[in-house]
Order: C-alpha cells, then structure tokens, then sequence
C-alpha cells in the first residue's frame, strides 16, 4: 500500500493508503475543518525524519543530555528545558522540541 505525505496548514499527516482519494479521506476525517495544501505519494513504504530539519545538528547527542536533564529535573518540563538550556546554548523553542520529544520517548 502506498505511502502519502499530506499537509494542512497546521500538520503533516503520513498515511497509508489505497490511493490519493483515499489518503484525502484520512485527512478529511480527522481535520475536517482543514484545507490540504499538499498531497504527495511518497516513492517508497518509508518515513524519514532529518535531525537537520528539526534543528538538530550538532555532534552531541541530544537524547542523551535531554534525557540527563529530565532525570535532574525529576521529570519536571519547565526545569529540564531550562537545564537543557544551560547545558547547550540553546535557544527556548529548540529545548523545548527536544525535551518534549524525550517525554514522549519515556525518558
């Protein structure tokens, strides 16, 4: 089954689908109130995300000191993005995807 890349204004939805109508039914019915702005087959069965994209581009590795500082921070968000902060040089938008995505990992 196809894979398509289908985004709002407010998301990106990845999908498997029969065919292009079928992956804007998906869409419609989780975002019915949102207008797709770009439909893409994507040419294999797999998703790639880039650290780039998502600002990670350094040499260290970020789970690892994200995950230190929720542990420091007792699982505290506001805490652990500020030692991330500290710990870094980072900026608050760019601490806080990383946290945040770390949180969701189950630290």
């Amino acid at each position: 089954m196809p894979l398509f890349e289908v985004e709002t204004a407010s998301h990106i939805i990845i999908t498997w689908a029969e065919h292009e109508d079928a992956a804007r039914a998906v869409v419609d019915d989780a975002y019915p109130t949102e207008e797709i702005t770009r439909l893409t087959r994507r040419p294999r069965d797999t998703w790639v995300i880039s650290k780039a994209q998502l600002g990670i581009i350094d040499s260290s590795d970020p789970c690892a000191v994200a995950r230190d500082c929720l542990d420091k921070a007792a699982g505290d968000k506001v805490h652990a993005i500020r030692l991330y902060m500290m710990e870094t040089g980072t900026d608050l938008d760019r601490a806080r995807k990383v946290i945040e995505s770390n949180m969701v990992l189950g630290w």
